[in-house]
């Protein structure tokens, strides 16, 4: 969402007990509103800036904590890219004694982070910065021995900017940590994490980078018998096809790690076998998530539509609350949703299906069913209207570039005036507004209890 300066400012001011700030995805406010929140509100516990677009001019925002502010318990600005007053991180960190996760940004060096932990052995969630150093100097000496007294630390995550020598430091930390997220360590290569991985006997949640490889993935089904979320994401998703995973190092976690509920697992193949096997090995999953680069591609063994796999999937995972499917797939895999799927709450399809058909096997099947996320599938206002009242008990319904029209969108709104329906188009309102067989690009339908909102840009419409 768009959140201005005036409104973090005036937050600050309405509300002087105000204790906790979490903004995640926002754009439209610099570090001048943070200021303020910082400045204002001197009871703050947590103030967790995730995937922020933020206009980063001024970089003193953390000199406007008062010297009474002790209350800090999470502080993260790791998607900051400006420079910061590092003496004012570090006193505001010395001062803070229930500190307890600090996410940091690139510009926060090595030397900085020694002294911050030194007066922080208490963290338990650690974000480093900038992890650049030369270990034969007296600088990376003395962060390596803080770390080592950082026994309080379960999670890990940062190495924004790394040199993969410096990655040794942290080894002796490594057999307590719980989670470790890499997916933002671009600089680190396979031969480097699995020699981390090998030290981290604890593991429950591991984020990672396709840079790690089956044979990465081969170690970490054999050192983190514990794991029960993991998420590999692609090096470079704008880059060249081949993905450094496939279907041969899903299997080798599913078999090493049977506590998995959990996964996000972005590939170049898979194959039916690979997907039945996972569902065997692993039953309890509660959310499966599997993204294939090229989103139509066949199993490449038997170049068959990967329906089996994933039935297989949501007829073993009688717990499963999350999918997103993924590869060539018929209605027959939505046959088998609808049938199986019974505690599932959210859906993502993309690229799949052959006909109305498919959406509605799932709408009849998944009783539980809150949020469903469509694109680039073959269906239309048949599918869409067939009954409506469904939408009464789900929360979202996302559908982009699929077979759906104005004219099939105007009449849901009609039927379901307690409900929003809204169009988003690079169009003006004018000329989409002439054409009910014209098909939307995307369309938003949603539960609101305040009814339609009064802020829709011009590329909305709001039926």
């Amino acid at each position: 969402m768009i959140v201005s300066d005036e409104s973090l400012e005036l937050l600050s001011r309405s509300f002087p007990d105000f204790k906790s700030l979490v903004l995640v995805s926002c754009e439209g406010f610099s570090t001048d509103g943070i200021a303020a929140i910082a400045a204002n509100c001197r009871f703050l516990r947590e103030l967790d800036l995730q995937e922020n677009e933020v206009d980063d001019h001024r970089g003193q925002w953390l000199s406007c904590f008062p010297e009474s502010c002790t209350s800090l318990v999470s502080l993260n600005f790791a998607c900051l890219k400006g420079e910061i007053n590092l003496t004012a991180l570090e006193r505001l960190v010395a001062r803070s004694p229930n500190l307890k996760s600090l996410r940091l940004n690139r510009a926060v060096p090595p030397d900085s982070l020694q002294k911050i932990l030194m007066r922080a052995p208490q963290l338990v969630d650690l974000g480093t910065g900038s992890y650049v150093s030369d270990p034969s100097s007296e600088a990376y000496n003395k962060l390596k021995a803080a770390i080592q007294k950082c026994n309080s630390v379960r999670c890990l995550s940062g190495f924004l900017e790394v040199a993969p020598h410096c990655m040794a430091s942290i080894y002796p930390i490594c057999p307590n940590l719980t989670f470790l997220n890499l997916s933002y360590a671009p600089g680190l290569h396979c031969n480097e994490l699995i020699n981390l991985i090998q030290h981290c006997t604890s593991l429950q949640r591991l984020w990672i980078l396709d840079c790690i490889g089956d044979k990465g993935l081969s170690i970490v089904a054999s050192t983190c018998k514990e794991l029960h979320e993991l998420r590999v994401f692609p090096s470079d998703p704008f880059g060249p096809e081949n993905a450094a995973v496939t279907e041969e190092g899903l299997v080798a976690v599913s078999a090493g790690c049977p506590k998995l509920n959990s996964l996000l697992y972005f590939c170049e193949q898979m194959t039916n076998a690979a997907l039945i096997t996972v569902a065997k090995n692993c039953p309890n999953f509660i959310r499966f998530r599997l993204c294939i680069l090229d989103p139509r591609k066949p199993d490449p063994v038997t170049m068959q539509p990967l329906d089996e796999g994933f039935g297989a999937i949501v007829q073993s995972c009688k717990g499963l609350k999350r999918l997103s499917v993924s590869g060539l797939l018929t209605n027959q895999v939505f046959l088998y949703i609808g049938m199986y799927a019974e505690q599932l709450e959210m859906l993502s399809v993309a690229f799949a299906g052959d006909s109305d058909e498919g959406m509605r096997y799932v709408l009849n099947g998944c009783k539980n069913l809150r949020k469903l996320e469509i694109r680039d599938s073959p269906f239309g206002n048949e599918a869409l209207l067939e009954d409506v009242g469904k939408y009464e008990t789900m929360r979202s319904l996302w559908m982009s570039s699929c077979e759906v029209t104005l004219g099939g969108c105007k009449t849901l709104a009609q039927k379901m005036p307690r409900l929003n329906v809204e169009i988003i188009s690079e169009y003006d309102q004018l000329e989409f507004n002439s054409d009910d067989e014209q098909k939307v690009e995307k369309m938003y339908l949603y539960r609101t209890l305040v009814g339609h909102r009064e802020d829709a840009p011009d590329s909305v419409w709001i039926l």
